[in-house]
């Protein structure tokens, strides 16, 4: 298979997230980065989505739990045609739709504005639970992130998720090592985190975050394993930062904005690696 059209789409959402933050002077750029090629296979191969009909019934639904990364939510939408390229440049400026954290207010193909950690993925999960009730046929996918996993609400989803056999239900954690203030490791330890998530009765796969065929495969088994009584979790292995060396495995990317010569750096890096 060839994956072009999914490698060439996370170029574009880093590019785009880099000038968003920058002009905005909007953090989390590394949080971005580490989750751009997971958002890149699902929006470019395996959701079924419609940008002319954001409200199909039949769509996949995709809510991003870790909503402080919406800019690279907004850049795969502008990009696979929900509103305009254009618009991207308005991002976090006064009056915009597009505020820092993902918010679905008039802004289509966002499902639900996220932000406060650990409640996007019970949303998520009552979007799966109620396809399930009513017969609906779509999945319902999440993205997490490893520093959300502290959260309670994560693990109280875990539980309910497996109680009510959401095999409809696709989530995938951002594994990238750093949380808001340091290393996830010195922070709150979440390996095994594989195991964790098996011993609440998901079906579990992990993958290099970064590697688009070993993605592709993750969401075709997910896919396969519909049906089976269990909730999917992938726990995708990323780098903080991919993309751009002096970001990343860096915690002050979190936070920090790229302007002036390190603007220039890391565009240049990303230039460099264009597919």
């Amino acid at each position: 298979m060839n994956y072009g059209k999914s490698e060439l789409l996370a170029y574009k959402v880093r590019r785009h997230a880099l000038d968003m933050t920058s002009r905005g002077g909007t953090a989390h750029i590394g949080s971005i980065f580490s989750m751009a090629d997971i958002v890149a296979v699902l929006y470019a191969d395996v959701m079924n989505h419609d940008p002319k009909n954001p409200k199909w019934p039949q769509r996949d639904r995709m809510i991003l739990s870790k909503g402080h990364a919406g800019a690279g939510i907004y850049a795969v939408l502008a990009e696979c045609g929900y509103f305009p390229l254009s618009e991207l440049e308005t991002h976090c400026r006064n009056g915009s739709r597009l505020s820092g954290h993902v918010s679905h207010k008039g802004v289509p193909g966002v499902e639900a504005s996220t932000g406060s950690l650990g409640q996007g993925l019970p949303m998520a999960m009552g979007m799966a639970m109620a396809a399930k009730m009513n017969g609906e046929k779509h999945r319902v996918y999440c993205i997490i992130g490893d520093g959300e996993c502290d959260e309670g609400a994560v693990w109280e989803t875990a539980l309910i998720a497996n109680q009510y056999q959401l095999d409809n239900f696709i989530v995938t954690v951002d594994f990238n090592k750093i949380q808001s203030l340091a290393s996830v490791e010195n922070t709150i330890k979440l390996e095994p985190l594989d195991q964790k998530w098996a011993s609440f009765g998901w079906h579990v796969i992990r993958i290099n975050g970064h590697d688009h065929a070993a993605l592709h495969a993750a969401y075709d088994k997910a896919k396969a394993a519909m049906g089976q009584g269990k909730p999917i979790v992938v726990i995708a292995d990323t780098i903080k930062g991919k993309g751009v060396s002096f970001m990343e495995n860096d915690v002050l990317w979190h936070y920090r904005t790229a302007r002036g010569e390190e603007y220039d750096a890391a565009l240049k890096e990303l230039e460099a690696h264009k597919p």
